[in-house]
């Protein structure tokens, strides 16, 4: 029987590339707010703003790429080389599909930012970034997809490399873009938007080409006979993954109505609320990676029906999460002025008020760690055991049920202003944890089926 230990070593051993692809690819999202927090906070506020919007179209369609984790991983334990490439592919389908279908929502974008009470000049700033950023959705979609099928093939070391190099472009090209160096000419966030996009193709495309070529996994032909449907596994993919797109679309769609209640308070409140969400943002990475290590752990031994393995999985997952947390809230209440102070031009006269806002925010922030890392983690270990129906309705009920009016009445009426908007995040994120952390140890943990839990 394998130890706690052998589970915590494993989860290092495939989280820790994980954890560094999810900082990598935040970093892109960090390098675009930090240069246009130099350039101007009204293009700042339209990046945060426009990454936001960006972000909660991409979540969506990310549930179907995340879907494929766990179902390579359960067939992979069973040598199921067949069912690999099945759900895969369909996956690769149903992002091309779902891309085409947002693409509206990107360019039309200002006309719904002022349907959500956003400033002329905020939401047009922000439509120019949208329409071009937008056409990195499928890229973007397509390598959650890939991601998820390397990560659960053991083969994360790539993910992180890619994304890092894809990190590296993005920085060089937001730098010859955004402010025009090198003769280029000065794009300010039309530049910012172009890097995206070339990043995400470049990313896209290294793993793709991985998982073509590389000798451990031609024997899937991933992308032989390409054009061929195969609706039952699109089915099974599809099952699996709208119910995890809601999830992590209730969830980013409660930040993001949390975006657009800070834009009702005005540009500076919003400039600072998108750089203290950046912040929580590159923490956050380190729980994601776990909890996609999590999920791989626990659909392994979900597949061979190993129950104490599956315990175990979860015990190193949890236990190495709470470390991070730690971590966490320690320097949010230690040093957040020196955090958030890295976004903002020091020759800037704004700069103590966004500063003073920014580290309130981020002294709200350090009470949800532990909630935010408890429900994402638990979310993974279900995901893992391929339960994802009763979760969403959990995480619908928890974030926008109680988050989000949380939020507007300690805001608003109770007049809290910016951290009484995140005391709300609180109130959601901690029941959420609560809910599916019950489920899990009630129920997989215990060895009991999904569909007798529901």
């Amino acid at each position: 029987m394998t130890t706690l230990s052998h589970h915590l070593r494993a989860t290092m051993s495939l989280g820790l590339p994980l954890i560094g692809g999810m900082l990598a690819q935040v970093a892109i999202t960090l390098t675009d707010t930090v240069m246009m927090g130099w350039y101007g906070v009204e293009e700042l506020a339209a990046v945060a703003l426009g990454g936001s919007f960006f972000h909660v179209v991409l979540i969506l369609g990310m549930g179907f790429g995340l879907a494929v984790m766990p179902m390579v991983a359960a067939a992979a334990a069973n040598d199921d080389r067949r069912q690999v490439r099945r759900v895969t592919r369909m996956g690769l389908w149903i992002g091309l599909i779902f891309s085409a279908l947002v693409l509206p929502a990107f360019w039309f974008s200002g006309a719904i930012l002022l349907a959500l009470g956003q400033a002329g000049t905020v939401a047009a700033n922000t439509q120019d970034y949208l329409r071009i950023a937008g056409w990195g959705i499928a890229p973007a979609v397509l390598m959650t997809v890939i991601r998820s099928h390397l990560s659960a093939l053991d083969h994360a070391r790539i993910v992180l490399w890619a994304t890092l190099a894809g990190a590296a472009l993005n920085a060089g090209l937001n730098w010859v873009l955004i402010f025009g160096n090198l003769g280029a000419p000065e794009l300010g966030i039309a530049g910012a938007a172009i890097a995206s996009v070339g990043t995400h193709l470049l990313i896209t495309a290294v793993l793709a080409l991985h998982a073509a070529l590389h000798r451990d996994l031609r024997q899937d032909t991933l992308f032989a006979r390409f054009w061929r449907p195969d609706w039952e596994a699109m089915g099974q993919v599809f099952r699996l993954g709208w119910p995890i797109a809601l999830t992590l679309l209730s969830e980013s769609g409660l930040f993001m109505a949390t975006m657009v209640m800070m834009g009702w308070l005005g540009a500076l409140p919003l400039a600072a609320h998108g750089i203290a969400l950046q912040i929580c943002a590159t923490t956050f990475m380190v729980h994601i990676g776990l909890s996609q290590a999590a999920t791989v752990r626990a659909g392994r031994a979900w597949g061979k029906g190993d129950r104490a393995g599956l315990r175990l999985a979860a015990f190193a997952a949890l236990i190495l999460s709470g470390g991070m947390v730690a971590l966490t809230i320690a320097g949010f209440v230690l040093i957040p002025e020196a955090l958030v102070g890295l976004f903002v031009d020091p020759n800037d006269p704004l700069r103590p008020e966004i500063i003073a806002l920014g580290v309130s925010l981020l002294l709200v922030a350090a009470f949800f760690q532990l909630a935010d890392a408890g429900q994402v983690m638990a979310l993974g270990l279900l995901r893992g055991t391929q339960d994802t129906t009763v979760p969403m309705v959990y995480a619908v009920l928890a974030y926008w049920g109680l988050g989000l009016p949380a939020a507007w009445v300690i805001g608003f009426p109770l007049g809290f202003g910016g951290p009484g908007i995140w005391a709300g995040l609180v109130v959601g994120l901690a029941v959420a944890a609560a809910l599916m952390m019950t489920r899990f140890w009630r129920g997989p943990a215990r060895g009991t089926a999904p569909a007798a839990l529901a």
